[in-house]
């Protein structure tokens, strides 16, 4: 065998390690990201189904609202359809709402269709609810009063016997709910299909209109019932590659189903690139040692063989540091700066490999850190509405209207830190979004203060001390007069320390006497537990004669415990 013929052989020896390098890091890549994808495709698709769970609930609570209402207990359709008219402009989402006798005979809607126009004695929802006698929630339908794609729900009305006497029912508008739903995926390329227990598609994003209505194949439907819940590579309804995510819903919402899917393609598109440069940066590496291997193979120099054969085992074990480190300028000394040159180009693909492992698996771990920070804010807001619903129960006030104006007020700050993904919001806004209802004239308000950057914790806090001053001005002080004014000043202080604090001034004037009430009520009670306790600040409430002031100091520091959940105020 020629010097030459073994050179070259040397040089492909070289390169088998590196070749097989590239292909284990391709392998794990392309494990790492498939194990992220799938984990991010089941998380999307579980948070699609606990929205639309949550969507069955606020729908829920609207029509235990309204059931209460005398003119709806009555059947009245005079009054029960100037009722419903004006709930359905509140409830955007809602193409529909009616009251039904137990036999399916409309009572009244919201789009004044008359007594007895239609009847819903054959829709499913319908029987399904006076079967379970509690609310339920029906699948696809078009509405027979409005002509829209709906998925209806309803709730038994009962006299004070406890027999049915009629059904509320709602029809929630498909476009809405798809709208609503869409925010959850995140990335344009993925695709969502939601479908009723009948597997009939309510929703599909984002080719929705040639398929809404429709059944799912027969053929996706034995799949859906042979595999269930869970993550699966499939081939989806429109026939393209998917990493395709099942999940159902809880509650009422418990029959639909929801199917999540990302586009293999998109989701590979960056490892499939890396591919494609690792294979080209080899195949230029092997041509250029070949032809240096070919040149350098007219000589025999032991030295510079032995040097290139230890080279070649340090790669073999893969170790691509290692160079030959020639600087002569015959052949063997050309090929061995060609091969240093293909050992650090392979070198710095492998740790181009490693960093995409490293970043998808960095990905998947702030997706779960992400998952349980939302967890606990959740449970945060619900023990707050807890707390609210529990204190306005004892306080003796108007407990319906009231704890439906802080869950409104905690809704506001909730939308100010969801519109900046929880980071926290401004001082300057969470005060507007409370006063705002009540500028009825351009002198009623006085605001004066720099901008602050409020933490997550102090604008829920503090979202919900200026809603219980400005709804108490409006009832019992300045607001509650066309000549009273109120006055809002801060100001930021530092101390020795350096912490920030807080100072933010209330002044009410030209409204009614006001005096120290004889007892503290749940608003004032309210007002101290989030200054107090939940900022660890201090507060003063002067009655004076001309005017309520509060005057309060928080510290600005983010709060050591954000992610546990708040305790009920006393």
């Amino acid at each position: 065998m020629s010097l030459t013929t073994r050179i070259v052989l040397l040089v492909l020896l070289a390169l088998a390690p590196a070749i097989a390098i590239q292909g284990y890091n391709e392998h794990a890549l392309r494990a790492a990201r498939d194990e992220a994808v799938r984990a991010d495709t089941t998380a999307t698709a579980r948070t699609v189904a606990d929205d639309l769970a949550q969507v069955a609930e606020e729908v829920r609570r609207s029509l235990d609202l309204l059931a209460r209402d005398p003119r709806i207990l009555a059947l009245d359709p005079p009054a029960c359809t100037e009722y419903l008219r004006g709930a359905a402009t509140d409830l955007p989402q809602l193409n529909l709402l009616a009251l039904t006798r137990p036999d399916g005979t409309v009572v009244c809607n919201s789009v004044g269709s008359p007594t007895g126009a239609y009847s819903n004695a054959e829709r499913a929802y319908h029987k399904l609810t006076l079967s379970l006698g509690r609310f339920a929630m029906g699948g696809y339908a078009r509405g027979v009063a409005t002509g829209k794609d709906s998925v209806h729900f309803a709730r038994p009305l009962r006299d004070e016997d406890g027999a049915v006497v009629g059904l509320l029912v709602a029809a929630l508008d498909l476009d809405w709910l798809s709208l609503h739903l869409q925010k959850d995926l995140r990335l344009p390329s993925t695709t969502l299909t939601v479908a009723d227990q009948d597997k009939v598609i309510m929703i599909r994003r984002p080719d929705g209109p040639q398929w809404v209505g429709k059944p799912i194949p027969e053929e996706r439907q034995r799949i859906l019932a042979s595999r269930g819940e869970g993550v699966r590579i499939d081939v989806g309804i429109d026939g393209r590659e998917r990493i395709l995510a099942n999940a159902t819903p809880r509650g009422a919402a418990a029959g639909a189903w929801i199917t999540v899917g990302r586009d293999r393609d998109v989701a590979f598109a960056d490892v499939d690139a890396a591919t494609r440069r690792g294979i080209t940066m080899i195949a230029l590496g092997a041509v250029l040692a070949i032809a240096a291997a070919l040149l350098a193979g007219r000589f025999f120099i032991r030295r510079p063989f032995v040097r290139l054969l230890r080279a070649s085992a340090a790669w073999r074990e893969g170790d691509l540091s290692v160079r030959i480190g020639m600087t002569r300028d015959d052949e063997f000394g050309r090929l061995g700066r060609e091969l240093d040159g293909m050992a650090g180009a392979l070198q710095r693909n492998e740790a181009e490999l490693r960093g995409e492992i490293a970043r998808g698996r960095e990905m998947q771990e702030r997706q779960v850190t992400l998952l349980h920070e939302l967890n606990h804010r959740v449970k945060n807001t619900l023990a707050t509405v807890q707390a609210l619903a529990r204190q306005a129960n004892r306080g003796g006030e108007a407990p319906g209207e009231r704890l439906e104006a802080r869950i409104l007020a905690l809704s506001k700050t909730h939308d100010l830190l969801t519109r900046d993904d929880w980071s926290g919001a401004s001082l300057r806004e969470v005060l507007e979004g409370e006063i705002g209802p009540y500028r009825d004239g351009p002198d009623r308000f006085a605001v004066d203060g720099p901008d602050v950057d409020l933490p997550a914790r102090h604008v829920l806090s503090l979202g919900m001390t200026l809603h219980e001053l400005v709804t108490n001005a409006a009832k019992h002080g300045a607001l509650s007069v066309p000549s009273g004014t109120v006055r809002v000043s801060w100001r930021v202080t530092v101390g020795e320390s350096g912490a920030r604090r807080l100072c933010l001034d209330w002044v009410e004037a030209g409204g009614p006497p006001t005096a120290e009430p004889a007892r503290r009520g749940f608003g004032s009670r309210l007002i101290r537990a989030n200054v107090e306790r939940e900022l660890a600040g201090r507060i003063e409430v002067d009655f004076a004669s001309d005017g309520l002031r509060c005057w309060l100091d928080v510290p600005l520091a983010a709060q050591p415990a954000m992610l546990a959940p708040h305790s009920g105020s006393g």
